[in-house]
């Protein structure tokens, strides 16, 4: 228990200490000229207030939820759900802050040495902070939750729902508490990535429609006054936002196993399948010890990058290098976790409790399942993104025939996309179901998100190589740094849809893992779990939880457009009251466009954001937990579609741009009709690829997380259950 406990603040520690290393050495490097340096401040003024102000709304939200938590749930749950707001709210803020420090530097890198190398290292440094504080904020708030609730105040040895609240209501302390945990996280990325998705996209949209397309000229060209909005939204929707996306995946993924096991428990005692105490310990401390051993293996890949001497003139290659290798070395010390835990236990008990076919193996095999699945699923997505496969070839070919077939080549690919990762992801449920049962599955979804430093430094690297060729774009630099940061940037939105993967990949996981434990919940231990999906209640929440992503899929591409047609109406009037500023002979006003970007965002995302924590509590007190149990399978297989589909189609249509921009189709080129056609595209897929995909894995594990909080209490208090009762 010691050397666990100390193995899993070891890796949080390790974790942090060299993110604050990458954060002072990037800190240290020049920033370049004078005008390099008032843009990038503006840049980081900017993304500070959107926070700022951002962060005052989504902790008065916090602080009411706590108070509702206390007085229905449990007073730990309230206080953990704190803690995991502070985590991830952490990791957020110095993501963000990291990389408007590190796009500028970028920028100079890459005017001094003119190498593509070194500058992708400043990059991946940057982006590397982002990485390590999403693991190591998430498993030290986990950390803190167990030993201060779990171990100080013995939750982990309750298994039974003893605690009484002051309504009266039961519950079983510590998978409360952990619930309340992985719910404050979840608060804060659905805000970020809501807040943070409207922001960049409407900024984005406003930028390219008049800038690019009405006034022809360049992307991130200072005479643009949306531009250095533009910019600050890749730091708050593409930083902030997806740090706090997938450290809520990583903690959803982690506590959904351990959520599981005490359940699991349960049903054993009440079966007599022989399940133990001691074994019940092993199974919360596995996927704990898991990531920790992940996350060194992630500070080792990243330092390799990082340290080596000789970088290829491939920037994807390298990325891919460090990414290899932390899931490689997670999948070798994942093993010894795996043996040393679970060694001294009868393979006929595991088997008859847990499920466990391959005995001490099977929880390592499942992870391993997550970790290969999860690869794949990277690399499909790379497939149907990247300008260096067909599909994105073909996109770009379409926009020779105009936007129309752009639009209609790219919706397609989308579509196609959907098909190759579902079936993996029926494949890795089937085969770590088989082989280690229900607590397997949500084993894979903690693989697939184990070495998630790694995979979050290589998303990050995207922005910031993004903001870095904007900068040198109004800073004026030679072509051959456009060049280098261009290169970057391409192969940051293929690393961006990787990782967008790898996140609704993991949250279906293990929303079916918090699935199995919601019906654990309201049902007695050791009857058989069944969703009978032909009882009309349970029909009926279906249909309305498939729905439910469309709606909010919707709203937000709604609130992108309104933000977004505020600021082509502002650049507009700036180009024609000011017709200086296409001269160049006077400077346009950034500060209103940044207002705008920041108000509109703020004002729009909070339907929407509530939408996911409103909707299954109202309908479990309305129509009881058969409807919410529809409810979330309804809503689950919808969102993964939706999911894929946008963060593929919007992906294909960036790079499918930017394949014309460097020469992919002959005869055409920058200005272009291709081009402009590509254009239109990639402002179609922008709401799709960095609002709606990003905040629907979030979406349905928020739903539930909230249901499992909450069913407790809707499941003996209900409309239809009360109206039942009178009629009988």
């Amino acid at each position: 228990m010691q050397i666990a406990i100390i193995l899993v603040i070891f890796a949080s520690v390790l974790a942090l200490c060299f993110a604050a290393f990458n954060f002072a050495f990037v800190r240290k490097m020049p920033e370049g000229t004078a005008e390099m340096s008032e843009i990038a401040d503006a840049i980081r003024v900017g993304a500070g207030a959107f926070i700022d102000y951002e962060y005052r709304v989504l902790y008065t939200v916090i602080a009411l939820v706590a108070v509702l938590m206390a007085v229905v749930t449990t007073w730990h749950a309230a206080i953990a759900l704190l803690i995991g707001s502070v985590m991830s709210g952490c990791a957020g803020f110095i993501g963000m802050r990291i990389a408007t420090y590190a796009n500028v530097r970028v920028s100079n890198k890459a005017r001094e040495t003119r190498d593509i190398g070194q500058t992708v290292k400043v990059a991946f440094r940057g982006g590397s902070v982002m990485g390590l504080c999403v693991a190591g904020f998430a498993l030290l708030g986990l950390f803190l939750v167990y030993l201060i609730f779990g171990l100080g105040m013995g939750q982990l040895d309750v298994t039974e729902a003893t605690y009484v609240n002051l309504l009266g209501m039961k519950f079983v302390p510590f998978t409360m508490t952990l619930s309340g945990y992985a719910l404050g996280c979840s608060i804060v990325a659905m805000f970020n990535r809501v807040g943070g998705g409207i922001y960049t996209k409407a900024a984005d949209m406003g930028a390219d429609l008049v800038g690019k397309t009405e006034a022809h000229i360049p992307e991130d060209d200072p005479r643009n006054p949306a531009t250095i909005a533009d910019n600050v939204g890749d730091n708050v929707g593409d930083v902030a936002g997806l740090g706090s996306d997938l450290l809520e995946s990583f903690v959803g993924a982690i506590s959904s196993g351990i959520i599981l096991a005490y359940h699991m428990f349960l049903q054993s005692q009440a079966l007599g399948t022989g399940m133990s105490k001691l074994m019940l310990e092993k199974c919360v401390l596995f996927p704990m010890l898991f990531t920790a051993v992940g996350l060194i293996s992630c500070c080792a890949g990243i330092a390799f990058l990082l340290f080596k001497k000789n970088m290829s003139k491939d920037p994807h290659k390298d990325l891919n290098g460090a990414t290899y290798i932390s899931a490689g070395l997670t999948m070798v010390l994942g093993l010894a976790v795996s043996m040393l835990l679970f060694r001294e236990e009868d393979p006929a008990i595991l088997k008859a409790c847990l499920g466990f076919s391959a005995g001490a193996f099977s929880p390592w095999i499942a992870a391993a399942i997550g970790i290969i699945s999860g690869v794949v699923i990277g690399m499909l997505a790379e497939f149907y993104t990247s300008a260096d496969y067909n599909p994105t070839k073909r996109l770009a070919a379409a926009s020779v025939e105009g936007p129309a077939l752009t639009i209609t080549q790219g919706l397609a690919l989308g579509m196609e996309s959907c098909m190759a990762p579902c079936v993996v992801l029926a494949a890795g449920i089937i085969i770590s179901y088989n082989l280690s049962g229900m607590y397997g599955v949500s084993m894979a979804a903690m693989g697939m998100l184990s070495f998630v430093a790694a995979t979050v430094s290589v998303d990050t690297y995207g922005p910031i190589s993004d903001n870095a060729g904007g900068i040198a774009e109004m800073s004026r630099l030679d072509p051959e740094v456009r060049e280098i940061t261009d290169t970057l940037d391409s192969v940051g939105n293929t690393t961006a849809a990787i990782g967008k993967g790898f996140a609704i990949g993991s949250g279906a996981l293990a929303a079916l893992a918090l699935m199995i434990s919601y019906l654990y919940s309201f049902n007695e231990a050791g009857t058989d779990l069944i969703l009978n999906i032909m009882t009309p209640m349970i029909l009926s929440g279906a249909i309305a939880g498939a729905a439910l992503p469309f709606l909010f899929s919707g709203m937000l591409i709604e609130a992108v457009a309104k933000a977004a047609r505020k600021m082509v109406d502002e650049v507009r009037r700036q180009f024609h009251d000011h017709p200086d500023i296409l001269e160049g002979r006077e400077k346009p006003d950034y500060k209103t466009c940044i207002a705008i970007s920041t108000k509109g965002s703020i004002g729009e995302m909070k339907v929407p954001s509530m939408l996911a924590i409103v909707v299954p509590v109202v309908c479990g007190f309305v129509f009881g937990p058969d409807f919410v149990g529809g409810l979330i399978i309804g809503s689950t297989l919808s969102a993964i579609m939706i999911a894929i589909f946008s963060g593929n189609a919007g992906g294909a249509w960036d790079n499918g741009k930017k394949y014309i921009e460097a020469g992919g189709v002959p005869g055409h080129s920058k200005g272009s009709h291709a081009h402009e056609a590509a254009v239109v595209g990639d402002t179609v897929g922008d709401p799709l690829k960095d609002t709606v995909g990003p905040c629907l894995d979030i979406f349905i594990k928020i739903m539930s997380t909230v249901s499992l909080v909450a069913v407790p209490v809707f499941a003996k208090v209900n409309l239809v259950s009360i109206i039942a009762g009178m009629l009988k």
